[in-house]
């Protein structure tokens, strides 16, 4: 806001009322370093003529012919024409909490068509709508877990996407839950009677696809929680978490539908067994019929911290990201059945690559089934990727000195992927 209405006694009395002397106090956690200790450094004032000028020259910096080969948690999928005309219609687009939420059908309507959705895909009974994103959705089943099973530690796999863990890391430390990072063909020997839930990412950080079946069973002989997480959610036409013994599934949604931009607003995935709908946070959207018989839809749950519970809230998710999920839904309906398809396209690119690859003398990192994401190693792979980004490449994400991680979807064409082998054997000198 350019203004706020407080003048300097209320603000002295509010300081007063939480136990501070300044403003200051408030940011005290922040290290110093970090701290502007100057006015910014602004330019003078110009007209929107100049700053249009400005922007646009900006913008014109920007290298948008780049050929990606960049996943990681990011994906480049085609996004129907069809989903942005939907939701940018005003009554989706400007719809924020529906607070008398029956007069909203139509919001809740495509609440409930994405709830179902979700649940067909993860084979999950139950599904919720408005968390913020995949690593959230992951960290929020930690506290799911320790609601449901009353255990307190937390067994998280290696192959988890590093952000993700930083999350869980952060909501464990918060509510003061063990945490233990493991390479999962340890658990049979790290998990105990004190794990409350075990979670796995699939396919994993690596884009391999995990054992779950294997992995169920050794969770569920020591009656914890299994979590599945799907970062990649495209790779749900191949592959249902709840088929396999899932008891939770949650996930990143950006692949249905959400636009990549620059890291947000993403849209996490939420889905259980029907005994544990009471632990879901979020909000839940049923179908029912009114007094004349007519089909109507409500807001079945709502775990809301600010008007249900509050403090004593399991969770306190409460931001609305029905936008993105009607997004999600919208890209759904499109592909229909065809979602196997392209996750069969994905994965078939993915090991054209792969291959190709080998057969120019290259190894993989990793020898399991993948994707359409694999790490393959690569000498002062940094220098690489640097060469290759001069050469109109975005050759994937750079794991360390010696491997990179590269992603194809349906967007890399053949020739795109035949080009990236002939350009990145000569940057490897191979």
């Amino acid at each position: 806001m350019n203004f706020i209405p407080n003048t300097d006694k209320q603000r002295e009395d509010m300081l007063k009322v939480i136990g501070v002397d300044s403003v200051s106090e408030l940011f005290k956690d922040i290290p110093g370093k970090i701290l502007l200790k100057e006015k910014l450094k602004l330019s003078d004032k110009i007209s929107e003529v100049q700053l249009k000028k400005g922007l646009v020259g900006l913008s014109e910096k920007n290298n948008t012919k780049l050929i990606s080969f960049l996943g990681a948690g990011a994906y480049n999928h085609f996004i129907p024409s069809i989903v942005n005309h939907i939701i940018s219609r005003a009554e989706f687009y400007t719809a924020y909490t529906p607070y008398q939420p029956e007069i909203s059908q139509g919001i809740l309507q495509a609440v409930y068509e994405y709830q179902t959705m979700i649940c067909n895909l993860t084979g999950m009974d139950v599904a919720n709508a408005s968390m913020y994103d995949g690593a959230s959705a992951l960290a929020e089943s930690c506290i799911m877990a320790v609601n449901i099973t009353k255990r307190d530690e937390i067994v998280i796999s290696s192959g988890v996407h590093p952000e993700y863990k930083e999350v869980v890391k952060t909501y464990c430390n918060a509510h003061g839950f063990g945490l233990v990072e493991i390479d999962i063909d340890s658990l049979k020997e790290k998990i105990t009677e004190k794990t409350a839930a075990v979670l796995v990412q699939n396919p994993n950080f690596f884009g391999c696809v995990e054992n779950l079946r294997g992995i169920e069973n050794i969770a569920h002989a020591k009656r914890a929680i299994f979590v599945v997480c799907v970062v990649e959610a495209t790779s749900l036409g191949l592959f249902c978490p709840g088929e396999l013994g899932a008891d939770i599934v949650v996930g990143e949604g950006q692949s249905f539908g959400n636009a990549i931009s620059f890291g947000g607003p993403y849209l996490g995935i939420m889905a259980a067994k029907e005994k544990y709908a009471r632990q879901l946070p979020g909000r839940i959207v049923g179908a029912t019929v009114d007094s004349e018989g007519k089909k109507g839809y409500i807001l079945t749950l709502q775990a809301r911290e600010q008007h249900i519970r509050r403090e004593k809230a399991s969770s306190n998710i409460c931001s609305n990201e029905a936008l993105c999920a009607l997004a999600a839904t919208v890209y759904l309906a499109t592909l229909g059945k065809n979602l196997k398809r392209l996750a069969e396209l994905n994965l078939q690119k993915a090991h054209y690559l792969a291959d190709k690859l080998k057969e120019t003398g290259f190894e993989l990192l990793y020898n399991n089934p993948f994707y359409n994401e694999f790490a393959v190693k690569v000498k002062d792979a940094k220098k690489v990727y640097k060469k290759l980004l001069k050469k109109g490449f975005v050759a994937g994400y750079v794991l360390g000195r010696d491997s990179l991680l590269l992603c194809v979807t349906e967007m890399n064409t053949k020739e795109d992927i035949d080009k990236l082998i002939g350009e990145i054997k000569d940057a490897a000198n191979l």
